[in-house]
């Protein structure tokens, strides 16, 4: 849905004007602000320090909405992945909302609320799955796996992300 417009005088001509959804910085000084197409604010109009807590980080693969995701050095660069529970350095530091193919920007969440899981059951603990960028209600057992808990489910596609300390089974 586009942005919601309004009436303003301009030079002393009554203009229509579209509201901002998304800032670009100081060229918006001054707009008036339109909620996005979820009904919320666009975390580019709120100050620093105010919103979610988000990285903006290169992929080396394709990531699904909802994903869970490790951040690793990549040649000096802080890169983002699938988290996997098959190996040691391959934890959750956050998740994605939105997909993206390998070697473009993903805004990494690094705290809050994973609200593009499937079939989940509300009310249950879950754990970093073996399954690249997945969740699970049983933790992994196999020897060198890593259990890390993800968080409660608040709902069947909700996951309040409170990782837990990763520990790696002998």
């Amino acid at each position: 849905m586009a942005a919601k417009k309004y009436l303003a005088q301009i030079l002393g001509a009554i203009t229509e004007v579209a509201a901002t959804v998304v800032s670009a910085g100081a060229a918006n000084d001054g707009d008036v602000v339109a909620l996005n197409a979820q009904g919320k604010l666009d975390s580019s109009v709120l100050p620093t320090g105010v919103g979610a807590e988000t990285k903006v980080l290169t992929t080396s693969e394709d990531l699904a909405a909802g994903g869970w995701v490790n951040i690793y050095d990549n040649a000096g660069t802080p890169t983002a992945r699938k988290a996997d529970a098959t190996t040691a350095g391959k934890e959750a530091h956050g998740f994605v909302l939105a997909s993206t193919t390998s070697g473009q920007d993903a805004v990494v969440y690094v705290a809050g609320i994973n609200n593009q899981c499937t079939g989940l059951t509300g009310g249950e603990t879950y754990f970093l799955a073996t399954t690249a960028g997945g969740e699970t209600l049983t933790p992994p057992s196999a020897s060198g796996n890593v259990v890390q808990r993800l968080g409660q489910s608040l709902s069947d596609t909700e996951v309040a992300f409170e990782p837990g300390v990763p520990i790696t089974l002998a």
